[in-house]
């Protein structure tokens, strides 16, 4: 068939989307909304009737704002956050980690089991967050590398995310895309049987045969004490005296601390050559340990406080207010506040009253400070080391997302973590049964965790994900142009002519591996939405169920284990571990032929292909 106007550019916005997602310096939501306006524009520049005669408006892309499936997801990423603000889950994890001496390879199986069930109904987020660190201290104290578990762990949770309708933000659409389309309805669990069996074949090798692949990585968050910061340390009238020089400073650290370069008022910079003589507001560029920075903060009576609320350098007479002040590590994360931002663009000084000491570059560690920290741009993997009130430790983890590496805290738990669990498993049972459908069970839940106490109306903004609900909205528009305006029938008959003599089989392995590889390289949820409608009219067209090939690309949507950009936990898992982009291929690639031809198999003998 021959592409009419409307459906060439549809497609068109739909490839720029895909190359905007994988865009590492544009916001995603950014790139979501630019796509979603330059699709409405032109729909209503140039109008564009159906087959019955109905124009498609602006109101028919925007519906995805109302739609059930986003409204379900809401109401989920908002009962996870009180899944993880109530610490439900922290007792599991601490039995897990006290378990690991006594057996670690059974233990380690039992983790990647037990992340996989509970993926199934949570989001896996913060069950990759609860995680690392667990698995960090576990591999230091067993003397191995935490990059031998990390990806084992993370990919776990994404299959384990597979088992039910809830499982993922990319289930839901599927579901719902699939009944809006077509009229089927999937129950909760209608899918789990594959899963549980081929995904049981993949979480044995992630135990049994993926640390073998995964490299030995030596990385600096193994070891604190070897971690090197870049730090500013500033020289008050209390630290000079009179004609003091340079050596005399490196005198009194016992020649230990390195000195890259001096600053003095906004832009003289100095070369630190022993004789040159030190003035009151000098800043001293330095490195060290964070035990070697507070050492040279004691010796010379300086200070390495260095970051206000307007992120600009202070003098060193900004102080927190609070006495229980300890030192954390915090990790840039891919999506946070932090992430492609300066810490003074981010005001974190002001959200959280702290004090930013330093800064780690965890893969370029032996790079230097070339302009103030509070203008330094942050990337995936980049370390803080701040000094903060316990209280407010626990608040910048609870809304940033940043991964806090510091074991001085665990998280802060309010007594209600039964009652969050009890809630969501209400949800899943209503959800389940089929007495409500899971928008209404979930929104239901978040009443009940509001009412309960285990949620402020505070955690519900910080629950909600921007990113996502764009994501959401805009491939639902993407996916509403391409069916109204024959795309999909087009790219239908395109694969259709691509696997032309191909068995049904070879047919749905092919879909489901190419709902695989877009995944892995853009943005799953939108791979799901181009590929269901495009599912629909294969099996349509072959004269076959409609439901093996609809979860042929659930299934495909859901397999990012090849990349760390595939999916948010693998870019955590990607900063913590210290991999290259090749680790992930390594393993991930095996790991992602084992997965789709066993769905393909399974699937063809479930629906008799």
């Amino acid at each position: 068939m021959e592409l009419n106007l409307h459906a060439s550019v549809t497609l068109l916005l739909t490839a720029l989307a895909l190359i905007l997602f994988t865009q590492d310096k544009i916001r995603l939501e950014s790139s979501s909304l630019f796509i979603l306006t330059l699709l409405v524009l032109f729909f209503t520049l140039f109008p564009f009737y159906t087959e019955d005669d109905r124009q498609l408006t602006a109101a028919d892309f925007f519906m995805g704002f109302g739609h059930e499936a986003l409204i379900a997801i809401s109401a989920l990423m908002i009962l996870g956050k009180g899944i993880e603000t109530t610490g439900a889950l922290k007792p599991l994890t601490r039995q897990l980690s006290q378990s690991w001496s006594k057996s670690p390879a059974l233990t380690f199986l039992i983790t990647l089991l037990v992340s996989a069930v509970l993926s199934a109904f949570v989001n896996n987020t913060p069950i990759v967050i609860m995680l690392i660190p667990i698995l960090i201290s576990v591999a230091i104290n067993n003397q191995t590398s935490p990059s031998k578990l990390l990806i084992p762990m993370g990919l776990t949770t994404i299959i384990g995310g597979m088992a039910t309708t809830i499982g993922t933000s990319t289930n839901l659409l599927v579901v719902a895309l699939a009944n809006d389309m077509a009229g089927i309805q999937f129950s909760m669990f209608e899918f789990s049987l594959p899963v549980i069996i081929v995904g049981g074949v993949g979480i044995l090798l992630l135990w049994g045969i993926a640390p073998y692949f995964l490299p030995d990585r030596k990385i600096a968050l193994n070891d604190q004490k070897q971690r090197i910061y870049n730090a500013v340390l500033f020289l008050s009238e209390k630290s000079i005296n009179q004609d003091m020089e340079v050596r005399d400073v490196l005198e009194k650290t016992n020649h230990e601390m390195p000195i890259h370069k001096i600053l003095r008022g906004e832009y003289q910079q100095i070369i630190p050559i022993p004789t040159v003589k030190l003035k009151p507001g000098d800043k001293l560029f330095i490195t060290g340990t964070a035990e070697k920075l507070k050492e040279f903060e004691s010796k010379l009576n300086g200070t390495l406080h260095n970051i206000n609320n307007e992120g600009e350098l202070l003098d060193g007479e900004y102080q927190t207010q609070d006495d229980d002040q300890v030192l954390a590590e915090i990790l840039v994360t891919g999506g946070s506040i932090l992430h492609n931002r300066s810490i003074k663009q981010a005001r974190i000084a002001e959200r959280f009253n702290v004090l930013v000491l330093a800064i780690h570059r965890l893969h370029h560690s032996s790079q230097r400070m070339t302009k103030k920290l509070s203008k330094m741009k942050l990337h995936r993997g980049d370390i803080l080391l701040v000094q903060v009130s316990r209280e407010n430790l626990h608040l910048i983890k609870d809304d940033t997302k940043l991964l806090v590496l510091d074991n001085v805290t665990d998280y802060v738990s309010n007594g209600k973590g039964s009652t969050a669990i009890l809630v969501m498993l209400g949800v899943i049972t209503l959800a389940a049964t089929g007495i409500l459908p899971i928008a209404v069970s979930a929104l239901a839940g978040v009443i009940a965790m509001i009412l309960s106490g285990c949620l402020g109306w505070r955690h519900i903004g910080k629950a909600l994900s921007a990113q996502v609900i764009l994501v959401v909205v805009v491939s639902l528009a993407l996916g509403r142009a391409l069916t109204d305006t024959g795309g999909t029938d087009f790219l239908a008959n395109s694969f259709i002519g691509v696997t032309h003599g191909m068995s049904t089989v070879m047919i749905l392995s092919s879909l489901l591996f190419l709902m695989a590889f877009i995944t892995n390289v853009v943005s799953n949820t939108t791979s799901a939405i181009i590929g269901t409608p495009v599912a629909i009219t294969i099996a349509q067209h072959l004269g076959v169920p409609l439901e093996p090939f609809i979860l042929a690309v659930l299934f495909g949507a859901n397999m990012s284990y090849a990349t760390p950009i595939g999916y948010q936990t693998n870019l955590l898992i990607y900063s913590a571990g210290g991999y290259t982009f090749m680790d992930f291929l390594r393993f991930g690639v095996p790991l992602t032929l084992v997965m789709g031809f066993g769905f393909a198999f399974i699937l063809s003998i479930l629906y008799g292909l």
